[in-house]
């Protein structure tokens, strides 16, 4: 049943506009749908609820900018990210069938955005020093990357260094190989969120309400996906993310401080 208050109607719209909004020109705002979404339907549901929402928004993405991929550097990360994501898939077993009164993956999911935001303010004053130049360098973003995908959905910024650094892609085919990335891994993890909740029906990653909610936010999708189009030669995106980011940090230590009152 569809048992959302207003507020949680009204923040669930938000997410769903920031998510077409940063799949068409504003990738940034994107760390904001996460903690968003966890205060909707706690950290657990939120994982799942938000995920068709992701897929629906890397359709437009895929169809915008497929003629640009580069699958070079990327195909190497493959192997890395679905180890990352299997270790994320154990992280949500053991969070299931250890019941508690905190919720454990709202404060691991604010943990991840306060790293998400490190990982971006660090980019910003290091630059190209941040690309992984080794092959530990390059194992280690990609189980990063995949863990914090498969319990979060927040890769975001780990895979905007590796691509715009080390694959020295152009903006086009930035937008393109990540378009085609977060859309594979991210149909990849249907089955498995699918998975977690038929082996723990008590603690599912997606229900009912989750998957009515994901229906109607899909024209919302379609919309932001047209105001991100309309905002991006509008807005100074610098600005625009640094706004992101300290709203982002503000709403994951809210997560956090919520679970130890």
């Amino acid at each position: 049943m569809m048992n959302l208050t207003l507020e949680q109607w009204l923040i669930g719209t938000l997410a769903a506009l920031m998510v077409g909004i940063t799949k068409t020109g504003l990738p940034g705002i994107g760390i904001l749908v996460v903690p968003l979404m966890a205060f909707v339907f706690g950290g657990r549901l939120s994982v799942g609820a938000t995920l068709p929402l992701l897929i629906f928004g890397d359709v437009f993405a895929v169809l915008g900018y497929r003629q640009h991929a580069r699958w070079d550097n990327l195909r190497s990360l493959f192997p890395w990210m679905t180890g990352g994501i299997l270790i994320g898939v154990g992280l949500l077993w053991y969070t299931g069938i250890h019941g508690s009164r905190v919720d454990w993956l709202n404060v691991i999911i604010g943990v991840i955005v306060l790293g998400m935001m490190l990982v971006s303010v660090a980019r910003r004053v290091w630059g190209d020093r941040l690309v992984p130049s080794s092959s530990a360098g390059l194992v280690s973003t990609g189980v990063l990357a995949g863990f914090a995908t498969m319990v979060s959905n927040s890769a975001g910024p780990i895979m905007s260094i590796y691509l715009s650094g080390m694959m020295r892609l152009s903006k086009n085919e930035f937008m393109g190989t990540s378009a085609w990335y977060f859309f594979i891994f991210n149909l990849s993890k249907l089955p498995l969120y699918a998975f977690l909740t038929w082996i723990l029906p008590s603690q599912p990653m997606v229900n009912e309400t989750t998957l009515l909610f994901d229906l109607w936010m899909l024209p919302v999708i379609l919309i932001g996906a047209f105001v991100g189009k309309w905002l991006l030669p509008r807005i100074s995106e610098s600005l625009f993310d640094n706004a992101v980011l300290i709203l982002a940090g503000a709403a994951a230590l809210k997560l956090i401080v919520e679970q130890f009152k």
